[in-house]
């Protein structure tokens, strides 16, 4: 005489499900962070259509994508914010003109300017550390800071000595051509501390991997 199966263990005894649970999150990410990264990697693409200008015959453009570097890192947080950039840099790196003048390809890291877009991902990483875990996210002098630490002072770390090797001048002659940029990095500072705490106040993002709510 036959028994009716126990649905109990027969689901005890079944094959775990599969795991679908999706890339993205196993390296603390859902689905919003990469449109949130995406977002911002286009962002600062753009900023760079209005091309750019060299005063002086400096072999450093002036460029407006730098402050889309800022506003990853003071919007998205230390992770997102390196992620967005990166996110540009390796399509640029792939051949994509998303350069101011189109430029692209490997070549452009090996230039004057590599340091500095290297440096973009320094910028980023540092300004969402400060923001998030110092400075607060909706504090003007807080984010002034943070975008001045970030924005200006890493990334000048290591854009100056790479120029200064590519273009064979000595570090201090570059570093006092540099200060010519200095006023056009203070605005964008400025402006990435106001939108920022305009964002934050209207619309606060959850940290990286966590959902709306969560703290």
């Amino acid at each position: 005489m036959s028994t009716p199966a126990d649905p109990v263990n027969d689901r005890a005894g079944a094959d775990p499900a599969p795991d679908t649970e999706p890339t993205a999150s196993r390296i603390g990410l859902l689905p919003r962070d990469l449109a949130l990264i995406a977002l911002f990697a286009a962002l600062i693409a753009v900023l760079g259509l209005p091309g750019s200008f060299a005063l002086f015959g400096s072999a450093v453009p002036i460029t407006a994508q730098s402050l889309g570097v800022m506003l990853a890192g003071s919007i998205l947080g230390a992770k997102r914010g390196m992620l967005a950039v990166l996110t540009l840099l390796v399509l640029v790196a792939a051949g994509l003109p998303l350069l101011p003048g189109g430029r692209g390809g490997i070549g452009v890291f090996v230039g004057p300017t590599g340091g500095y877009l290297i440096g973009w991902l320094l910028g980023a990483f540092v300004i969402g550390v400060l923001v998030t875990k110092v400075t607060g996210r909706t504090r003007l002098p807080g984010l002034i800071l943070a975008n001045v630490l970030g924005g200006i002072v890493a990334i000048y770390a290591i854009g100056i000595p790479v120029t200064a090797w590519r273009v064979d001048s000595g570090l201090l002659a570059t570093i006092v051509s540099s200060l010519q940029f200095l006023p056009g990095d203070a605005i964008k500072v400025v402006l990435s501390a106001l939108i920022t705490a305009a964002v934050h106040r209207a619309y606060p993002i959850p940290a990286a991997g966590r959902r709306s709510g969560e703290r």
